[in-house]
């Protein structure tokens, strides 16, 4: 065996070894940015809403619920609730949840329908997996109130 090939290979074992040492530091490294960040901040929750304006708007039956409603004040009521409820710079001041929606008559099918809209926006618009299962996980707990007066 010549010097060269055991440097080769030397060479090559190194760069092996230092590849997998660094992929191997990369995951279990944890993210500690706030959610608002991993989203795409304020521009993407922004684009989302809007994104998810179009998918409502395209669904007759879910659209209903929106006929009496101020369209550009609850994209910037649900834009600002977003943004709050993902660690971001705004708070949301709107009305509660089961306020907002009572005597809506909202089915289990159409939630499920918008938070379905939900996720398709926040995909299409590049949120990563693991910030749209994040946000869907923290906007869960409203299911409750929005569904209590119904």
């Amino acid at each position: 065996m010549r010097l060269t090939d055991i440097s080769a290979r030397h060479l090559m074992l190194t760069c092996v070894l230092v590849s997998a040492w660094s992929l191997s530091g990369c995951a279990q490294r944890h993210d500690t940015s706030t959610l608002y960040a991993r989203m795409g901040g304020q521009a993407t929750i922004d684009a989302v809403v809007e994104n998810l304006l179009y998918r409502i708007a395209d669904d007759d039956e879910v659209v209903s619920y929106f006929t009496n409603t101020n369209i550009d004040l609850f994209a910037t009521s649900f834009a600002t609730q977003l943004c709050d409820i993902s660690d971001g710079p705004c708070r949301y001041e709107g009305p509660p949840m089961d306020r907002a929606h009572q005597t809506m008559g909202i089915t289990d099918a159409h939630f499920n329908r918008v938070v379905a809209y939900l996720d398709a926006a926040m995909q299409e618009e590049g949120v990563p997996l693991s910030a749209r299962n994040d946000m869907l996980g923290r906007l869960a707990p409203l299911y409750e109130e929005i569904m209590r007066l119904q």
